[in-house]
């Protein structure tokens, strides 16, 4: 039993054997086949590959050749071009070697005959110098001659001559100067006249009359009990919002703003035509009403500040000089409106400083901005000359020093340091001069005239007193023997005083006091 159990396992090992020998076997044949079928592909791909490669080959040895070619073409071109450049550059050398060679050749020329030149020059110079001594023998001769005739010597002869055409030179040159002078002056008299003349010819503009008082008009009488109200309490709400007195009488289909402040006015004008167009009167809808009408009379000026300096072609001027120069729209000098007034003198002096040959834009700024001081101002100084106040915002807001002079100049406050501040005192008294411009009153003028030199009479000493430039100086003339230099200085300050405290008078009065003294011979 049991060795038939070996036997069966021995007969199933040897035939794994037999079966492992006969599985290799057949693998390393079909592994031979594998390998010669490889071969055979390997040499077919290996014979392609050197036929593409030789074929290759030749195509680039054809690229290179005719890329030689090529290089070779363009390389004998650059020759060719470089043979050319040289070939031009030797010519030109050449060129410029033989014109040197002609310059020297003309350069030696002119040495030479330089040379020549030379020499006859000093030739003529040794000549000259005998001929000078020769004159100067003469000459000492013949003074020595002069001088035993007229017994005197040179140097005293050269005296007496020099003394007498002195004497002559003087005399002709004072007799020149006085009638260069009186020409002058003539002439200077002339020109000005025909400037100032052809200046208000040029420049004209409508004048407008405003005064205390604006007239509202209504359609109808039944709108003035709405804008009375009830026991008066809307024309109480609008007077009190607008600062204007509103005269409500038998005057048909009118109502009367009274203010002195032309702005107020306007706003209270505006006011009452938005409340009587709306229809909704009462105290409440008055004060908003009001308060819109402000802010659009706020910016209303603004743009008239605005629209003046572009049509004046005037550039940088400060926002805030640009609203004082809006408000002068709503203010008035004398019955002239400001801002026309100030427009007129600015057109006027420009003219005028073109005519002088002055910068013409520099005069117009001066021009419109001589009056900014007339418009009020909440921190402004009033008791402050409207020329001093003027000139210290220009001065503020960054103005030129000319400009700034000529401001303060204009009505003699201060010492006039530039050309343009005449002008502008000159066109302000022409546009404030023009006929219908300005509304007084001639009585009480010319009453306020007498008054100061009334005044100037009452102290003792005084020979005479002149009321000039518009009552703004007050000239007083005293007697030499009744009043020395510092009674006349004490005089002036107790006249001031006494016009200060007894008179009403716009702006300031300069008294100025004048003691002369005069020595007087005959000659017979």
């Amino acid at each position: 039993m049991d060795n038939s159990i070996i036997f069966a396992v021995g007969g199933v090992i040897l035939g794994l054997i037999i079966g492992f020998i006969i599985a290799k076997a057949l693998e390393k044949n079909n592994a031979s086949k594998l390998v010669r079928e490889a071969k055979k592909s390997a040499t077919l791909i290996l014979k392609q590959a050197n036929n593409e490669g030789e074929s290759i080959k030749k195509d680039k040895l054809l690229q290179a050749k005719e890329k030689f070619i090529e290089l070779k073409s363009e390389h004998e071109k650059v020759i060719l071009s470089r043979d050319k450049k040289i070939a031009e550059s030797e010519k030109r050398a050449r060129d410029k070697e033989s014109q040197i060679s002609s310059e020297l050749a003309k350069s030696t020329k002119l040495n030479q005959s330089l040379e020549d030149k030379i020499k006859d020059y000093n030739h003529r110079l040794d000549v000259l110098d005998k001929k000078q001594e020769a004159v100067d023998k003469l000459h000492k001769s013949q003074v020595q001659q002069l001088e035993v005739i007229s017994s005197l010597s040179a140097e005293e002869a050269k005296e007496q001559l020099v003394e007498s055409l002195k004497g002559e030179a003087k005399n002709d040159a004072m007799a020149f100067i006085q009638s260069s002078i009186e020409e002058a002056k003539l002439t200077a008299e002339q020109d000005a006249k025909k400037i100032i003349i052809n200046t208000i010819q040029r420049i004209g503009t409508e004048e407008a009359v405003d005064n205390c008082v604006s007239v509202f008009n209504i359609e109808s009488d039944d709108v003035k009990g709405r804008i009375i109200g009830r026991e008066g309490r809307n024309i109480r709400a609008i007077e009190a919002a607008t600062g204007v007195e509103i005269i409500v009488d038998d005057t048909p289909e009118a109502i009367i703003l009274s203010c002195f402040d032309s702005v107020r006015r306007e706003i209270a004008r505006l006011s009452l035509h938005k409340l009587v167009t709306d229809g909704r009167i009462h105290p409440a809808r008055i004060e908003e009403i009001v308060k819109k009408t402000q802010k659009q009379i706020e910016q209303e000026i603004i743009e008239v500040g605005k629209r003046t300096v572009i049509d004046l072609g005037i550039h940088n001027l400060h926002p805030e000089l640009i609203k004082m120069v809006g408000r002068m729209k709503y203010r008035s000098s004398y019955g002239q409106n400001l801002l026309q007034h100030s427009r007129e003198v600015a057109k006027l002096c420009g003219v005028m400083a073109a005519e002088l040959g002055l910068n013409p834009k520099l005069a117009k700024r001066a021009g419109l901005l001589h009056d900014i001081g007339k418009v009020p101002d909440a921190e402004a100084d009033m008791e402050t000359p409207h020329a001093i106040l003027g000139m210290q915002w220009a001065e503020k807001f960054g103005e030129k020093d000319e400009v700034c002079n000529a401001i303060g100049a204009h009505h003699d406050e201060v010492e006039m340091k530039f050309l343009i501040s005449p002008i502008i005192q000159v066109c302000d008294a022409i546009s404030g001069a023009r006929p219908g411009a300005r509304r007084q009153v001639l009585d009480s003028y010319i009453q306020r005239l007498k008054d100061l030199e009334d005044i100037a009479f009452g102290f003792v000493g005084v020979k005479k007193a002149y009321a000039i430039q518009a009552g703004r100086e007050l000239r007083v003339i005293v007697e030499s023997e009744k009043v020395d230099d510092q009674k006349a200085a004490d005089l002036s300050f107790s006249i001031s005083q006494k016009v200060q405290t007894d008179m009403t008078y716009p702006g300031q009065v300069k008294v100025t006091v004048i003691r002369e003294t005069r020595a007087v011979n005959i000659a017979k």
